[in-house]
């Protein structure tokens, strides 16, 4: 590792593995000659300022923080302690973190406090050179970029992934994650509650359904802890929570992966109807009786119903009977 101040500094190389044309380094000034051509990102000088008489002079104060974005789903923690059920789940001391959305440093500090070295991505701009100047004496880099864009399995192994997550895109980021077993160990993300109650419902509940079926096919996923909208600047509408997840391989070969896990979609395509149905959608209804037969699933049964075993009894007797390809 190449050293930072304190001599747990992160290695150069982290974060530059991932890195697409679209992806800023933030610590200090940066140089024209350094801003990559064709970036999505702009930077613009200040405004010229107005002089002032030296009556109005206003007395020095703290930078004024950047406006929050709505477009952006941005809803900041304002509470370190609110991040303790999460750093107690990573144990991220000496280990390195990649922290998505780090905001204005809540989540970035109490990483930074537990020992770990982070490297915090950050698609607003404005808030990346604010999480810079804030921790530019901690072992710490900030890269303007979209997790969504990020090629994820570059990412250097080990690494925990931690995040407050938007809203719009909280389930987009973490069915790309999970499948990172070889890279990431565990992750924790705070998460919309009702999202959060999906990823960790049983078989049979109200909230079980394909993100569910999904989610435990890479992992082991569940609570942490509940978070009140109080929590946040500004307040959401809903509460959150943090979910931790336990990254494992897949039960099937990963090419196999997306002919079940589209299976399980067509599954829960009509939520209130049985499996059969919802297959019978798309498949002759004829196909899909023997390969509910093969399985042992009965005609009324619900997509809810099954547990993720039941569910891979169900590929593999479509992959018997011909309506999937091994």
């Amino acid at each position: 590792m190449a050293g930072a101040s304190g001599g747990r500094g992160i290695d150069t190389r982290f974060g530059e593995e991932l890195a697409h044309d679209d992806i800023v380094r933030v610590g200090g000034a940066v140089p024209t000659a350094d801003r990559p051509r064709g970036s999505r990102f702009r930077y613009h000088s200040p405004q010229p300022r107005r002089t002032l008489r030296p009556r109005e002079r206003p007395t020095p104060t703290r930078p004024l923080a950047p406006r929050l974005n709505k477009r952006l789903g941005q809803h900041h923690l304002t509470r370190g302690e609110v991040c303790r059920p999460l750093l107690d789940f990573l144990q991220p001391a000496g280990r390195r973190v990649l922290e998505i959305g780090p905001g204005s440093g809540v989540l970035t500090r109490g990483l930074l406090d537990a020992g770990a070295e982070v490297l915090a991505v950050e698609l607003d701009p404005a808030w990346a050179f604010v999480a810079a100047r804030e921790l530019r004496n901690e072992p710490v880099r900030v890269v303007v970029a979209d997790a969504l864009d990020l090629d994820w399995a570059r990412l250097p192994a080990p690494t925990l992934v931690a995040g407050n997550l938007p809203y719009n895109v909280g389930t987009a980021i973490v069915a790309r994650i999970l499948p990172r077993h070889r890279n990431v160990p565990r992750a924790g993300f705070l998460l919309q509650l009702e999202v959060a109650r999906r990823l960790a419902a049983s078989p049979g509940s109200r909230d079980y359904g394909q993100l569910t079926v999904m989610a435990r096919c890479y992992a082991r996923p569940r609570i942490l802890a509940t978070v009140k909208p109080g929590a946040f600047r500004p307040p959401p509408k809903v509460d959150s929570a943090f979910v931790g997840f336990e990254l494992a391989p897949p039960p099937l070969p990963e090419d196999e992966m997306p002919a079940f896990l589209e299976l399980v979609r067509q599954g829960f395509a009509h939520k209130r109807k049985t499996v059969r149905n919802s297959l019978a959608a798309r498949w002759d209804r004829d196909r899909v009786d023997d390969l509910l037969r093969r399985a042992g699933i009965g005609s009324r049964e619900r997509g809810e119903e099954l547990s993720v075993e039941r569910w891979l009894d169900l590929h593999e007797a479509a992959v018997a009977t011909g309506i999937l390809r091994p």
